[in-house]
């Protein structure tokens, strides 16, 4: 899968032109000094006639063509995330049951190319994170401040979570291996996960399933794989994110 391409800035695409119509011009007059001395015009006349049409207008076409390509490299720019319409839901588990929620979008962009997502990344509230399981409200206190205590999520040291992605594989625009960088309490595990892509007029939806190992972000509560005899008050390893991802393109 190619990489981004980074955009040229539009100071650096002038220069580009400008130094292309020089080194044209530059040779086309080299050129006019070894021409035979026993052609019907001057040099001086060549400049000015046939000849210089003949090159303004391989000149025009260059510039054309610089420009065109240029246009496309723009085209792959951020899209503008609707974080009205998007969503991050978590989901974790343990012996006795399930819980879930909502983490907040703080901001998320998508980078768009032809219809086809090449990159793009968010960041998560976690200080806002809720529980959505729960209807009891001491019970759902209890436990939504239990995430966000050192036991799990430490939010007041870290208050933002990312994931960025890094690659973006896909053969027909719709269906995505996203691999990237998802960040938790500072520290950064690479992941791949399958994911959607739909675009119906200016908007483009984006959905995959994101599933790490909490215990490779030092979050090992109760984990079965580093304490005993837990029996019903183990928590699985696993959790979910179901990430969608609305923006305008």
């Amino acid at each position: 899968m190619k990489k981004l391409r980074e955009k040229q800035p539009p100071k650096q695409k002038t220069h580009t032109i400008l130094w292309v119509f020089f080194l044209g011009t530059l040779f086309f007059r080299t050129s006019l000094n070894h021409l035979p001395s026993n052609l019907v015009y001057k040099k001086e006349n060549l400049f000015s006639t046939h000849l210089t049409k003949l090159f303004m207008k391989l000149l025009t076409t260059l510039v054309l063509g610089l420009s065109t390509f240029f246009a496309a490299v723009n085209l792959e720019a951020p899209a503008t995330v609707n974080k009205a319409e998007s969503q991050v839901r978590w989901e974790a588990s343990k012996v006795t049951g399930t819980h879930w929620g909502y983490v907040p979008l703080k901001n998320a962009t998508l980078d768009v190319s032809g219809g086809k997502i090449t990159g793009g990344s968010f960041d998560m509230d976690m200080v806002n994170l809720t529980v959505e399981d729960l209807t009891d409200a001491k019970s759902k206190g209890s436990l939504t401040g239990h995430l966000k205590s050192d036991d799990f999520f430490s939010v007041e040291k870290f208050n933002t979570s990312t994931f960025k992605i890094t690659e973006a594989k896909s053969s027909n625009g719709t269906d995505y291996t996203i691999t990237g960088n998802l960040t938790i309490k500072g520290i950064t595990q690479k992941v791949s996960f399958p994911a959607k892509a739909t675009v119906a007029g200016k908007k483009i939806t984006a959905t995959g399933q994101i599933t790490f190992d909490r215990t490779k972000f030092e979050i090992k509560f109760r984990s079965g794989s580093y304490f005993d005899d837990l029996a019903d008050k183990m928590i699985y390893d696993e959790v979910k994110l179901d990430v969608k991802l609305v923006a305008s393109i």
